[in-house]
């Protein structure tokens, strides 16, 4: 299933009978997003692809969330946020994942951040993204 989300890490149990989520597979069915709630995830990923263009050059890696269920910061990568969000788009969920490996905060901004980024680049300057 992984595969057809690139920038998440592989399913370790992809083709095991005896993967343990397997259980869990129908008891949380993703909803469908509503008209509204596609297109906010689809100008996520609009926002996310000029994101990582103005950022990635300057050394950032992706963007840090902070997680409504730990309270954590989460840090995603820029291609794995982008397969969570078309995994959204695609299923209504995000699949559970593991976290970044000893993440460097330094390297990851937040969505807030990006936006302000992103706003004085087009205001100041010509971008060439």
């Amino acid at each position: 299933m992984h595969d057809q989300f690139p920038g998440l890490p592989p399913d370790p149990f992809a083709d095991d009978p005896s993967d343990p989520a397997a259980a869990l597979e129908g008891l949380d069915p993703g909803i469908p997003l509503d008209d509204g709630e596609r297109l906010a995830v689809e100008e996520d990923l609009a926002d996310l692809d000029v994101y990582e263009r103005l950022l990635a050059p300057r050394g950032v890696l992706g963007l840090v969330v902070v997680c409504e269920d730990c309270n954590d910061d989460h840090y995603h990568d820029w291609d794995m946020l982008r397969a969570n969000l078309k995994q959204l788009l695609v299923d209504g969920t995000v699949r559970p994942h593991e976290p970044a490996v000893d993440p460097h905060p330094e390297d990851y901004v937040t969505w807030d951040y990006c936006r302000g980024y992103a706003d004085a680049v087009f205001r100041y300057n010509e971008p060439r993204i």
